[in-house]
Formats: structure tokens, C-alpha cells, sequence
């Protein structure tokens, strides 16, 4: 019997990953059977089952991968010298990612941000979903710290905030984005960008608060 190569059993696991992902997209995590993921991926429930046991253990693939590529993405983006502004990078970031994903075929502009909308609902109820999310946001903050250094080393930051204080503001930023547009669609990357570039722009001659 002829051995089946790596490059074959890699292609097998992502026709599952983006079918069940386009079926998780379209009709949540729970309205979603194995049955669906089976026909959407059109493959036996063998060829399935032999790489995922459960909808849990795809769903847990799914959002790890989303973790690593969302961090993966500002760590690129971070290696910049200087780093762009906290504006133009989440823009840009996010654009990509978006464009990459609307490439699909059959992708609508929202399906990410539907997709992580979900995952971040499931973790209040899956514990271990749960913890693969402290775990990706744990990443993610280290990587947008790092970002955040970068910038002082660059002149473009003061330093009497704590880093991990801008970490987390920017993140929420980039969720909050992430959520309108899971929502209400039509949302472009840019108005983020320029959002931020507004605030940024009020600097310490901004009048002061009453």
C-alpha cells in the first residue's frame, strides 16, 4: 500500500478545518452537527473523525489557529523598524487579515468577525476553550508589549503608562472592531485607523478636563 505523504494529510485537515469553519460561520457553534461538517467538507465520517474526534476538538483547532494567526500577523507587522503607529498597524493588520479571509470562496467581509464572536461566547461555557483563549490573548499581549517598547525606543511614546496598559487598550481597540463588525457589517478597517489617529492627536496641549 502506497504511504500517504504529509503534504496529502495537511491538505485532508484543512478541507475539514474550512468546511467546518464555513459551516460554523454561517450557523453557529451549536446549530453546527458533525453531519454538517461532513457534507460541507464532503468527506466520510472516517476521513473526519481519523484528524477531529469531536465538534469540540474542531472548534479548539479553529480558534487556536485564528490565535496564531492574529499574533503572527502584529509580530510581522512589528519587526518594522520603527514600528508604524498604533493606527496605521491595527489598520493594516486587520485589513489583511480580512482580505485574506474574504478571498475564500463564498466569504462575506463579516465571516471572521462572526467567527470570533463565537469563539470568545463559547469560552463562558468550554473551560478548556476557555483557557486556549487566556492563552492566545496572553500571546497576543506579550507580542503587542513588545510593540509598545518598540515605539519608546523610537521616541514615538512616553514611558510613565505601563506598557501592559497600552497593550490592553489597543487589543480592546482591535476587538471592538472586531464586534461592530460581526454586527453591523460595512465597517472599514480605515475608520479604525482614523478613529485612533484622532485621539492620538490630542496630545498634552489637549484643553483640560473639567
Amino acid at each position: 500500500m502506497a504511504r500517504v505523504s504529509q503534504a496529502h494529510l495537511d491538505a485532508r485537515r484543512r478541507q475539514i478545518l474550512d468546511g467546518a469553519t464555513r459551516c460554523f460561520t454561517r450557523n453557529g457553534f451549536h446549530a453546527t452537527s458533525m453531519q454538517d461538517v461532513l457534507k460541507e467538507a464532503d468527506l466520510s465520517a472516517g476521513a473526519v473523525y481519523r484528524y477531529f474526534r469531536s465538534k469540540e476538538e474542531l472548534i479548539a483547532a479553529i480558534a487556536e489557529e485564528t490565535f496564531v494567526e492574529i499574533r503572527g500577523a502584529f509580530e510581522a507587522a512589528a519587526e518594522r523598524t520603527p514600528p508604524p503607529g498604533p493606527d496605521l498597524l491595527i489598520s493594516e493588520v486587520l485589513g489583511t487579515i480580512l482580505d485574506v479571509r474574504a478571498g475564500q470562496p463564498g466569504a462575506d467581509p463579516r465571516d471572521f468577525p462572526r467567527l470570533m464572536l463565537q469563539v470568545w461566547t463559547e469560552t463562558l461555557r468550554n473551560e478548556e476553550l476557555a483557557a486556549l483563549l487566556r492563552r492566545g490573548y496572553a500571546e497576543i499581549s506579550g507580542a503587542w508589549v513588545r510593540l509598545v517598547e518598540g515605539y519608546r525606543e523610537a521616541g514615538m511614546l512616553a514611558s510613565d503608562v505601563p506598557a501592559e496598559h497600552i497593550a490592553r487598550t489597543l487589543i480592546a481597540a482591535t476587538q471592538g472592531y472586531l464586534t461592530q463588525q460581526a454586527l453591523f457589517g460595512g465597517i472599514d478597517p480605515g475608520m479604525l485607523r482614523d478613529g485612533l489617529r484622532g485621539l492620538m492627536s490630542m496630545g498634552d496641549g489637549a484643553p483640560a478636563r473639567r
